[in-house]
């Protein structure tokens, strides 16, 4: 039994419209390629293609939390720590994140590692235990300057963790206890010198009123 011609029509049309049309998410965006060359972004929703003439590539626009592994690094003042961090970003030109660069994931992978090594191998320890928000900052912008050709936007970078060797922490600690005793040993020195200083005007006092030195002393015997 043969098919009539409208059937036949109908059928090529279904076929047609499944492998022309694309829906995309607010979320996503289609780089198209006619026949190898980019001819922009289309999305969200419904949009038609030409098959086997275009090419599309999907691009997400949320943003990507990217861990850095951890960098053994050594320091300004030559000493060995471990530090890892966490870089967010985004896709902002879905083109130029297909055409400009390979993988823009794995690259800004890559230029996280060696910025975060060169970053925190410039200053000493205690302006890196000290002064993270501020190598945040400057890991951000320099990340975001290396990244932006490729229409990705880093919008933060935070250090996690921060692993020191097991011999400088005792030290740290060790240097923690001495600067607590050394406090106390000055409010305690604080403590008998105001003592001590009102003591002396006490007795300059009662030095000067003889009738209130016999009243102190009365007072004195009466406590007893």
């Amino acid at each position: 039994m043969g098919f009539s011609p409208l059937i036949v029509i109908a059928i090529l049309v279904v076929i047609f419209l499944a492998t022309a049309l694309r829906i995309v998410p607010e979320y996503q965006r289609a780089v198209i390629f006619r026949l190898g060359r980019v001819i922009g972004a289309k999305g969200p929703g419904l949009f038609m293609l030409i098959p086997i003439i275009d090419k599309m590539v999907r691009v997400d626009l949320r943003t990507v939390t990217l861990d850095v592994p951890t960098q053994d690094i050594i320091t300004k003042d030559n000493v060995s720590v471990s530090v890892d961090a966490v870089v967010y970003f985004r896709v902002v030109d879905p083109v130029r994140a297909i055409v400009e660069v390979e993988n823009y994931l794995y690259a800004t992978s890559q230029i996280a590692q060696t910025t975060l090594r060169s970053v925190c191998g410039s200053v000493e320890l205690d302006e890196l235990l000290s002064e993270r928000e501020k190598l945040n900052l400057q890991l951000q912008e320099i990340i975001d300057r290396q990244t932006d050709p490729w229409g990705v936007k880093v919008v933060a970078v935070e250090l996690k963790r921060i692993d020191l060797p097991e011999e400088l922490r005792r030290a740290m600690a060790r240097q923690a206890e001495a600067e607590r005793e050394r406090r106390a040993k000055i409010i305690t020195a604080e403590a008998e010198y105001q003592a001590a200083q009102k003591l002396a005007d006490a007795a300059q006092i009662l030095a000067s009123q003889p009738l209130a030195l016999q009243l102190r002393y009365l007072e004195t015997i009466q406590n007893v």
